[in-house]
């Protein structure tokens, strides 16, 4: 694939911002490898962006919930090309419940998906893009990162985590042509609700979600300006900037009041 446009490597493509992104790069001439657990889903989406845009598009089927997920995919895709030009860590998933009540093995699914696959890939790329000096990585966080989220605790932590591992490597990486990104939605429609139980919590009946094409199309222009934080839509980003103001403890139960289930 390298012989003909830049690579973009996109997890969780087959729905929501992930099927956004690549379709908004497919449309800027790159050739892309999608990832995601369905293989017919990402088929279907893979045959309407190369019917639409005219590039190349690889599809891999994978559970990036697994471990040593990120070892096995970076094996195939090295099989597939010979570098990766962007690679955009958008796959992950939430849960709504009270900690002590949740399923254990979908707390470590998580953070297997949102912390762990998500290092290990970064790790896997970034030797070979310093070597080009050349490469960009998105890491897919949330205005959920800047919170504490009672009753989806994990995931508010795991973007805290995501936002703060980003950051840090922009620095790392400062002055050697590779960067890194974290893009920071908020609430988004998209599949992601009915997956975590959010259907009907308040931040999602109450506030006016952003659509995926909105936060897919902001995050590609940031990318562009080799921004190192992307938050898209003015709601989302003055949610960044509440602990400059309030208290932690009135954030905390800000946040459980707007994810309280409603009726």
């Amino acid at each position: 694939m390298n012989d003909h446009n830049p690579i973009a490597v996109i997890t969780g493509a087959s729905g929501g911002i992930g099927y956004e992104l690549a379709r908004v790069y497919a449309q800027n001439g790159y050739d892309l490898l999608i990832v995601a657990r369905s293989a017919d889903t990402l088929q279907s989406v893979a045959a309407e962006i190369k019917a639409e845009y005219g590039v190349r598009v690889r599809t891999i089927v994978t559970d990036l919930a697994m471990p040593n997920s990120a070892q096995k995919l970076f094996e195939t895709v090295n099989q597939e090309v010979d570098h990766i030009d962007v690679l955009i860590n958008n796959a992950g998933f939430a849960d709504h419940a009270r900690y002590a009540e949740e399923d254990i093995t979908t707390i470590l699914e998580m953070i297997q998906l949102n912390i762990t696959t998500l290092s290990q890939l970064t790790r896997l790329v970034l030797p070979g893009m310093l070597a080009r000096k050349s490469g960009k990585v998105l890491n897919v966080a949330s205005t959920a990162a800047f919170l504490p989220g009672p009753y989806m605790a994990v995931y508010y932590a795991s973007k805290a985590y995501v936002l703060s591992f980003s950051q840090a490597l922009t620095m790392e990486l400062e002055g050697t042509g590779v960067y890194v990104a974290a893009l920071c939605p908020g609430p988004t429609a998209t599949g992601f609700q009915e997956r975590a139980k959010l259907h009907n919590a308040k931040i999602f009946t109450m506030l006016k979600p952003m659509t995926a094409r909105e936060v897919a199309r902001s995050a590609y222009r940031g990318m562009q300006q080799n921004k190192r934080l992307i938050i898209p839509g003015c709601m989302n980003k003055l949610t960044a900037q509440v602990g400059r103001f309030f208290s932690r403890r009135f954030i905390t139960k800000m946040v459980r009041n707007l994810q309280s289930i409603e009726g």
